[in-house]
């Protein structure tokens, strides 16, 4: 028995797409977006067991069994063999459960299905990105059960044997082959959101590959940069040196009052005994007062940031065999952007980056796209005059003389008003020109925004969807007070709302086409050059040096293939620029 509410019966023609506005391009085109990818070639479901061991299957396109299930007691070795052969489409539960091991014994795939990451993109177009989809869930729904909460990433240590998984009891005491099978028949009946599960699905195989061959990181820098910055090491808890005088200077211009700067309550209480009265102890705020303590304060600030989030016990924690290797976490943010589970791998510092430094004999070639979310606006939008400026690799320039006189501080505060719905300022009289110049573009997003303020979802360019808001929100905005006015509060929550959604079209579409940049970039690389680092708009390739060229290609072309797959054969210029240098820090 289906449940009813399994995929096969779901629909997701009542929700907004940004574009459904008349005068406005759809979101998702259908001549643009293409079909499933998983109808291409062998697909082979594969569940990893205890002691390296495993089980796989054959699948028909449409899911169900294409022969016997087949075990294996090295499934690495039964993986090779069948990736050499046939090159499948892997189907398993959860990339980050099974992939790794692979890896570490020196298998690559070149393709996967993603049950768990499918799971969330289908759920959240129906609007229900609070419900668990670990494949257990998964199997419960289709089986008409309660799905069972999710358990959460499991711990990975390195050291254990090839496949040791946590075992997982499955509603209805279903086998976990079944279960792939199951699944993956439910899951493939939406085609509408195909690249973006194959995009997804691709980018959590880069993932696994980014931790596995680990960003280059030299420890002798990184301790070289810590001493001086903070001075020499110290017990963990114990204030460095620099800091410590720094605390002392503080503590002085207080008039040698206890103050302590790691806690902004005592900060704030130390300016009012001045009869000085601070909101907050944030830089923004400490950098208007007129006081000896200042400068200090904000020196302070800045390098024992440095000491907390990237110190001597971070370096010890993340850098083992001069490799950071952090744990990637594909869409964790709900605008499809990554997010990562410690380390704090997405916020290197930019004085942290000279510690980044390529293998001898090899380089790091660095790319990142141009002002990639106005570019993404001007596609999405079709603004045509907004497409002409994006001709120039400075878009922010190329705006400033259209529109802004030359003056680009100006013109980049005008687009990140559009697209993040700032008012305050002189960002309202610059979003007038704006909208005056590029009507269609700004259009684009206001109209989003107007779809949040009324509690609608919006998607992607490829379809992935904004949360709903939540109940405590309708509440609040449902309608008048008993006065028969609507409050301030009210329509503040919905104003805050609509500039999510806004932001969401935007933000979310470029998530879209750098997850496609990925996909398609892991398989145009030389054999040799390895996808380290990624970063929002930003990608880093581990490389020999007499390989530079090529990657700077690969990179080139896979920013074009990207944009032909989200947008086909646009006008709008999407560059990216790749440099080859021997330290993270030169490229930009």
């Amino acid at each position: 028995m289906v449940a009813a509410n399994s995929w096969k019966n779901r629909s997701t023609s009542g929700w907004l797409f940004p574009g459904h506005f008349p005068g406005y391009p759809v979101s998702v085109r259908t001549e643009t977006v293409r079909p499933p990818l998983h109808n291409q070639g062998v697909l082979v479901a594969l569940v990893p067991e205890a002691d390296g061991a495993g089980r796989w299957q054959k699948l028909h396109d449409d899911g169900t069994p294409a022969g016997p299930a087949m075990a294996a007691s090295s499934l690495a070795s039964a993986v090779a063999s069948l990736e050499r052969a046939h090159r499948p489409r892997w189907v398993w539960a959860d990339t980050t459960e099974v992939y790794p091991a692979l890896l570490r014994a020196g298998v690559r795939v070149d393709r996967c299905w993603d049950l768990h990451l499918t799971e969330a993109l289908l759920l959240g177009a129906e609007g229900r990105h609070r419900e668990p989809r670990e494949l257990a869930a998964a199997v419960a729904r289709e089986l008409g059960l309660p799905p069972p909460a999710d358990l959460g990433p499991r711990k990975k240590d390195v050291e254990l044997t090839l496949f040791e998984p946590e075992p997982v009891v499955l509603p209805g005491g279903t086998d976990p082959l079944t279960a792939l099978s199951l699944v993956f028949r439910a899951q493939q009946r939406n085609p509408a959101l195909g690249l973006l599960i194959a995009a997804e699905s691709a980018s959590a195989l880069v993932a696994a590959e980014m931790t596995h061959h680990g960003l280059p990181w030299r420890a002798d820098v990184h301790n070289a940069i810590l001493e001086e910055m903070l001075g020499p090491r110290t017990a963990p808890g114990v204030r460095p040196k620099v800091l410590q005088a720094l605390a002392d200077q503080i503590r002085e211009a207080f008039g040698g009052k206890e103050v302590n700067p790691d806690a902004p309550a005592s900060i704030v209480r130390a300016f009012a005994r001045e009869g000085i009265d601070v909101p907050s102890a944030r830089r923004w705020v400490l950098k208007k007062i007129d006081h000896p303590a200042v400068e200090p304060l904000l020196e302070y600030k800045e390098r024992a940031r440095l000491w907390v989030a990237h110190g001597w016990t971070w370096l010890d924690a993340w850098v083992k065999d001069g490799r950071f290797r952090p744990d990637y976490v594909v869409g964790g943010v709900v605008s499809g952007r990554w997010a990562s589970r410690g380390g704090a791998a997405l916020q290197i510092p930019r004085l942290m980056r000279k510690a980044v430094v390529a293998d001898e004999g090899w380089c790091l070639v660095a790319a990142d796209a141009s002002q990639l979310e106005p570019r993404i606006l001007a596609a999405l939008s079709g603004d045509q005059r907004l497409i002409e400026v994006c001709g120039d690799d400075d878009l922010y320039s190329a705006l400033a003389a259209d529109s802004f006189k030359g003056e680009r501080p100006r013109a980049k505060i005008a687009m990140l008003s559009a697209m993040y719905g700032g008012t305050s300022g002189e960002a309202g009289p610059l979003l007038a020109v704006l909208r005056k110049r590029f009507p269609q573009a700004v259009g684009y997003v206001e109209a989003a925004a107007q779809a949040g303020e009324q509690g609608r979802m919006v998607r992607t360019r490829l379809g992935r969807t904004s949360p709903a808001p939540s109940e405590a929100w309708r509440e609040l905005t449902g309608g008048a007070d008993d006065s028969g006015e609507v409050s301030s509060s009210s329509r503040q929550a919905a104003r805050n709302w609509g500039r999510f959604t806004r932001n969401f079209v935007v933000q979310g579409s470029a998530a879209d086409w750098t997850a496609a940049l990925l996909a398609v970039l892991r398989n145009r690389l030389p054999l040799n050059a390895h996808l380290v680092f990624f970063q929002h708009d930003e990608v880093l390739v581990h490389c020999p040096r007499e390989d530079a060229d090529a990657v700077i290609e690969a990179i080139a072309d896979a920013g074009r293939e990207a944009t032909r797959l989200l947008f086909g054969d646009t006008a709008v210029r999407f560059p990216m620029n790749a440099v080859p240098v021997e330290c993270y820090a030169d490229a930009k």
